[in-house]
């Protein structure tokens, strides 16, 4: 299947895992670790995948993708979105944290295509404005920076700028290809953990 010729993948996995006690990354639901997911899936669909840590975390060595330190430092996931946007080569990244399970690939090659002109497609969900399964394009960078800079760290106020070309997107859009937005169920809890792990029970990762 044909790779995106025009965006990066991005996974943010910092390595903090403050509700789960442990680190999160290397915990197994089911065949593979939460991290091993996440580049399975995003290798199917970029050529260039990147992978973002926290400064102070452990080196990580994940063959096809490249890894990135925080360039600004306890800024968060707004910061490891900052940084994987300065360090892709592409214009548009697809930005998803590694603690979402459920991420699927024709999701993401949907967000992509929903607005290619967009500086932002994000997600408006019952709970609020989803900023980690998104589309962010190099425009929205400054706005970013400053926010990181500020300690400002809510994502969700980059959709509120005035010159920024948003595209909210709705459940409705999407019912075909994921009737339960199950993309979007991350997990922070040991009892998030249980349910997602029997969720996945028995059922191989995608080819």
């Amino acid at each position: 299947m044909r790779l995106q010729p025009d965006a990066t993948g991005v996974i943010l996995a910092g390595g903090k895992s403050r509700r789960m006690g442990e680190d999160k990354r290397f915990l197994k639901i089911g065949e593979a670790t939460f991290l091993e997911r996440s580049v399975h899936v995003m290798s199917q669909v970029f050529s260039e995948v990147l992978v973002v840590i926290a400064q102070d975390s452990p080196a990580l060595d994940i063959p096809g993708c490249e890894v990135h330190r925080d360039l600004i430092p306890d800024c968060g996931s707004l910061g490891g979105l900052y940084t994987g946007l300065v360090q892709a080569s592409r214009g548009r990244i697809f930005v998803v944290a590694c603690d979402m399970p459920f991420v699927n690939p024709d999701m993401i090659r949907w967000f992509l295509a929903r607005d290619q002109e967009a500086d932002i497609v994000m997600a408006q969900m019952e709970t609020g404005l989803q900023p980690l399964h998104a589309v962010y394009g190099k425009r929205t960078l400054p706005y970013l920076k400053q926010r990181a800079e500020a300690r400002q760290l809510k994502i969700q106020t980059v959709a509120s700028e005035p010159s920024m070309r948003v595209t909210i997107v709705f459940p409705s859009e999407w019912k075909d290809l994921d009737p339960q937005s199950s993309s979007f169920q991350n997990v922070n809890s040991p009892a998030d953990l249980q349910a997602a792990r029997a969720a996945v029970s028995g059922i191989p990762l995608s080819s």
